[in-house]
């Protein structure tokens, strides 16, 4: 098996519809966020499977899978190494992960972060030094913002909200919308762990923040009190 064959899978789970319709989904006209990106027009979980034949492929497949200018190659790599990194042992994760910072400009848009990056930095970096997140956050590139604060999700998941909350405040005045919706999300996924750690940041923070942010964040909380905190009130 090879990198032909491998697109040759893709291009066979095609759909001429979705080819056409993902362009505009992921925002990818002059100057959008995703500008130039092309589509096959595979589902995810297609690539899925695909990924799962090709998991046994060396990382120097992954990374021509990764310079391609085709979205479902980039994910379909990103997707391989996931399931290396949930296979390996200590070693191959450091280099999985070493891997993927090597190649981050190379997960460009929301779904490739959000598939990739709380499995693979994320899970590695609990019990290790966390300052690349920091630097990722502080980086001003919308997808390495992006993957800091999604990475983090791998820490709510033990119970742990500190970086989030630390990386949600360096965030707070983004410009981007995308932005805004990941750090919400994350919010949300702290409130379901720790309802007190969520409204502790959100009381100090629900006046200023995105109302996107502030929208994503409160989603799972009761029609009364999602009012208060879109009127200020829950101050």
């Amino acid at each position: 098996m090879g990198l032909k064959q491998l697109i040759s899978d893709l291009r066979s789970c095609a759909d001429k519809e979705k080819a056409a319709f993902l362009p505009r989904f992921f925002k990818t006209g002059p100057g959008e966020y995703g500008e130039g990106d092309k589509f096959f027009g595979v589902s995810v979980p297609d690539q899925r499977k695909i990924a799962k034949k090709y998991s046994d492929m060396p990382l120097d497949f992954v990374e021509t899978l990764l310079s391609s200018e085709y979205h479902e190659c980039r994910l379909t790599g990103l997707l391989i190494l996931v399931q290396k990194f949930e296979r390996g042992n200590t070693q191959l994760k450091g280099d999985i992960t070493r891997f993927y910072l090597e190649h981050v400009d190379r997960v460009n848009n929301w779904d490739l972060v959000d598939l990739s990056a709380a499995k693979i930095l994320g899970m590695y970096l609990v019990g290790r030094d966390v300052s690349i997140l920091y630097e990722l956050a502080e980086s001003g590139d919308l997808w390495k913002q992006r993957i800091a604060v999604v990475a983090t999700f791998s820490f709510i998941r033990m119970g742990e909200f500190e970086h989030t909350l630390r990386i949600a405040e360096i965030l707070l005045d983004h410009p981007h919308d995308l932005i805004h919706k990941a750090v919400g999300w994350m919010l949300r996924e702290v409130g379901k762990q720790d309802s007190a750690a969520e409204e502790g940041f959100l009381k100090q923070h629900c006046r200023t923040m995105p109302r996107t942010m502030l929208r994503y964040a409160i989603e799972r909380f009761d029609d009364k009190k999602r009012k208060m905190y879109l009127k200020g009130e829950a101050v």
